[in-house]
């Protein structure tokens, strides 16, 4: 029988009914955090039920047929949002959903379009700017609460592997847009004997606490709560993601939290308090689980707190497939990777790139394929012509089948929160449109809010004047970008002189890791920051 989401949800709500699942902060008037509550398997069952049996009847009323997609443009981030991600899918229909991050409406109306939707629910922060919407708009329920409706709901086992269960997007635009990335219940299947490997207790006589490193509208955190209901652990959800070293040692204290998942990004942030905190470093050391994903560590950072005594493991994954690879089982270096368990991995040997310097250069590095065997291959409509999915990941082996991660082959950086930037169509864009204004421009920005874009002139004019011009020619490209792939101010333009930015010794290209590294001071400056 295929797992899913759902079928993990029914019998976890059985087997652990009085656990806790959820913790969610209860804000007092000065913004803190004056209690977390508690929410039971059972409670969050009988409300994803609730749920379903509404939106059964508002679809229902509408002639909207089971099987039918419904565009979910919401933050993904609080119990509510759960509770419709997971009722959508309970009363028969596919979630497609759509992060907060996208502030174009027209790309939303494109991408429902894709994917066929027939209805979309709705954040009411979106309220004003919905208009002319081609489907039935809904504004997503204020409370849990609501009003019993007797709606039959269907089989959760009447599924087909092949079936589309989800549609997620990738996070970042091509050729203006995100791309589609079906989730068929074959694809939903492999997430759950996958997220049950990673999210396995070290001690089975208490119950884990972990804290949400995403919204449910990306795959991370999806990923992680099947993982989170098959062991019946709980998880908070955090004022905000990127939550201060304050508020984890109060999930510590007040929620007995013991496993951290959280961005590389987010998590860095408390690398840096605990170097200067003993306390902190101490309480972190004491966590059974560290994990973190979306990009890696600062090598530095990864063996610091590997000879810290913190138990870090990194996992590395990506929308398209969720978890692939684990770090934290090697018994003599925990920063290696290794396939997660029942998995179908090729690595590729491939010519190293000139700009990643003599050290790496001289390595043999191999691009990770996905077989299409693999349980969690992709949609074959992501996959390449030989049937399998290349993703594009470049490792080097340092071990026979422990790997280290050496970046990407394309032009795509991750941001902050770990969602994917295409730097080349940006500076594409800013050529096309400013071809008597720039000589030449890079973007950079791994690991940063926004990207940052680097401009040798080609022509004398004032620093000011130029950034405004540049912002003013690109202003429609960037109005239908995700916002953390956006260039949208003056502030984010870096003017240098001609024949500045480093570059390889025989092409003569711009070295995009050279660039963050030379610049670091600036860079670190425009988000008032010190990393």
């Amino acid at each position: 029988m295929l797992s899913s989401h759902l079928t993990v949800l029914e019998s976890s709500s059985k087997q652990y009914s009085n656990k806790t699942l959820f913790r969610t902060p209860q804000i007092n008037s000065s913004g803190s955090v004056e209690a977390w509550n508690s929410i039971s398997y059972a409670e969050f069952h009988r409300d994803v039920e609730l749920y379903a049996r509404y939106w059964t009847r508002v679809f229902s009323e509408e002639s909207i047929p089971k099987r039918s997609v419904i565009g979910m443009w919401i933050s993904g981030f609080t119990y509510i949002d759960v509770l419709h991600i997971y009722g959508i899918s309970r009363a028969g229909y596919i979630p497609q959903l759509f992060s907060l991050r996208l502030p174009n409406p027209s790309v939303i109306y494109e991408l429902l379009h894709k994917a066929s939707a027939k209805a979309l629910i709705y954040d009411p922060s979106f309220e004003s700017i919905l208009i002319d919407c081609p489907v039935p708009a809904h504004r997503i329920l204020s409370s849990e609460r609501i009003e019993s409706v007797e709606e039959s709901l269907p089989s959760i086992l009447n599924i087909h592997e092949d079936d589309i269960a989800f549609y997620f997007h990738t996070s970042g635009s091509t050729s203006g847009s995100p791309k589609l990335v079906p989730m068929s219940f074959r694809w939903l299947n492999s997430v759950a004997v996958k997220s049950h490997h990673i999210s396995m207790p070290q001690n089975q006589e208490r119950q884990d606490v972990t804290v949400a490193m995403g919204s449910m509208c990306h795959i991370g955190q999806t990923f992680m709560f099947v993982g989170t209901l098959q062991h019946g652990s709980c998880v908070i959800l955090p004022t905000t993601i990127a939550f201060s070293s304050e508020e984890l040692v109060d999930m510590i204290i007040r929620c007995g939290l013991n496993r951290l998942n959280q961005f590389a990004a987010f998590l860095m942030k408390h690398f840096r308090n605990a170097r200067q905190d003993a306390k902190l470093l101490s309480i972190m050391k004491n966590l059974d689980d560290v994990l973190y994903s979306g990009m890696a560590l600062p090598y530095e950072d990864e063996q610091w707190a590997l000879k810290s005594g913190i138990r870090l493991r990194n996992l590395f994954g990506s929308t398209e497939m969720g978890g692939m690879l684990l770090a934290g089982e090697h018994e003599l270096n925990r920063a290696l990777l290794r396939p997660l368990p029942g998995t179908s991995y090729r690595f590729d040997p491939i010519e190293a790139p000139e700009e990643e310097g003599v050290h790496q250069s001289t390595a043999a590095l191999f691009e990770l394929v996905i077989l299409s065997d693999s349980p969690d291959c992709p949609h074959q409509s992501l996959r390449h012509a030989d049937g399998h999915f290349h993703t594009g990941d470049l490792f080097q082996q340092i071990l026979p089948g422990w790997w280290v991660s050496r970046g990407r082959d394309d032009d795509w950086i991750k941001s902050e929160t770990s969602l994917r930037c295409d730097t080349k169509a940006i500076e594409d864009n800013a050529r096309a449109m400013c071809g008597s204004l720039i000589a030449e421009c890079i973007v950079v920005g791994s690991g940063r809010p926004s990207p940052v874009m680097f401009v040798e002139p080609a022509v004398e004019m004032d620093h000011n004047k130029l950034k405004k011009e540049i912002i003013r020619k690109t202003r429609h490209f960037h109005s239908r970008r995700y916002l953390h792939e956006r260039i949208t101010s003056s502030d984010m333009i870096v003017i240098v002189d001609r024949q500045t930015l480093p570059r390889t010794a025989t092409k003569g290209n711009i070295r995009r890791k050279a660039v963050e590294e030379h610049f670091k001071a600036e860079i670190d400056q425009i988000f008032g920051c010190s990393r």
